[in-house]
């Protein structure tokens, strides 16, 4: 089998709960999604997506990811596109970094595999451990009482497990935080998360109010790993760390400085299904509990997500989140759907999921022989 074309695809996908508000003024309302279709001379086709939360989030943007496959494309025509390990050396030959415009090449190349070999992505990925797993909903910032209603209408619809953000004045972040554990019960799982917004010194007060509340998880408070180790050593808090974990290195140095008891496993931060199998097996044999997502996505993202998350061993999944469930726009039939914050990954070979080419236009552009 060889690549005979790349086609790339954009769409915008707009938050179903209108505004996506995170620390440091950042606004989400809409953002751009990157689709790839790579066809094969034996007419198989895979699928893969790639969508940045943003400019100002991590080192990735909407125009970068399609920039970065515009180089990409051209050297990815002829090779074996089930040959993982040859195409990522391949991108990584053509272009250093970007990494979130790589994952979306990966993705399709395991949507492949699996459609050639009649197999999901999970059994690929080393089987599929679990068949439903817990999500999570992010809680946009706000006041405590905005925040509070909002957990309780999510909270009606099945979810039990809540990421809340935080990382502005930590005294204000305190009665959030309290008020959606107010708006909780046993058995529920509140994640304060930063985004990295908090300083130092408001990252460890913040983390001595909370200490005294039940059920509460502290994520990413600060933006470098050393600002995270830092607080560590003064919170007896549960700490999960997302943005700086970026690869193995930083995981396992995070690891050795005692950072963390989860990490938060981004498909496209990390470059990928291939390298993201590779961080969850790690996870796994140190100890490490994960949340499977990705910075955004719509059905192609969510499917990846889901193939990821029933690979991890059970008492290693922290939470996921179907990233589909936070757009109002779909490509797949918005499939696969949570139920009642549940999580079920599809059956079928590849992703399992059925893009609906039409529902995207003509490509941004095609690279072919």
């Amino acid at each position: 089998m060889h690549i005979t074309s790349v086609e790339v695809f954009g769409y915008s996908l707009t938050y179903v709960h209108g505004s996506y508000v995170m620390s440091g003024g950042r606004v989400v309302t809409s953002l751009l999604s990157t689709v790839v279709r790579i066809c094969t001379d034996t007419g198989h086709e895979g699928w893969g997506e790639v969508c940045p939360l943003g400019p100002g989030y991590l080192p990735a943007f909407a125009e970068g990811a399609r920039s970065a496959l515009r180089e990409l494309a051209p050297q990815l025509l002829g090779l074996d596109p089930l040959n993982l390990a040859v195409v990522n050396a391949a991108m990584d030959s053509a272009l250093r970094g970007h990494g979130y415009a790589k994952s979306a090449v990966d993705i399709a190349c395991w949507d492949l595999l699996g459609k050639a070999t009649g197999q999901p992505v999970s059994t690929l990925l080393g089987g599929r451990r679990q068949e439903t797993y817990p999500l999570y909903i992010a809680v946009p910032l706000g006041t405590p009482e905005e925040m509070a209603v909002y957990v309780r209408a999510r909270k009606g619809e099945g979810f039990r497990k809540f990421q809340l953000k935080v990382g502005d004045d930590p005294y204000t972040d305190a009665r959030r935080v309290r008020a959606v554990v107010d708006a909780t019960g046993d058995g529920d799982i509140v994640i304060a998360d930063a985004n990295g917004g908090w300083t130092l010194q408001n990252a460890v007060v913040a983390a001595r109010l909370l200490e005294v509340l039940p059920r509460v998880y502290l994520e990413q408070p600060c933006a470098t790993l050393d600002e995270c180790l830092y607080v560590r050593q003064r919170t007896t808090l549960p700490i999960v760390l997302d943005e700086v974990i970026t690869d193995v290195h930083t995981l396992l140095q995070a690891f050795h400085g005692g950072g963390m008891e989860a990490i938060n496993l981004k498909i496209s931060k990390v470059g990928g299904l291939t390298r993201a199998r590779q961080m969850r097996e790690l996870s796994e044999s140190l100890g490490l509990r994960l949340t499977v997502e990705d910075t955004w996505g719509g059905d192609v993202t969510t499917a990846a997500i889901s193939h990821l998350a029933c690979s991890v061993r059970p008492e290693a999944l922290f939470t996921v989140s179907f990233m589909n469930d936070w757009a109002r726009e779909h490509i797949a039939g918005y499939q696969p759907r949570s139920r009642e914050g549940i999580g079920v990954t599809p059956n079928g070979p590849g992703l399992g999921i059925d893009v609906e080419s039409a529902t995207l236009g003509p490509p941004l552009f095609q690279i072919s022989n």
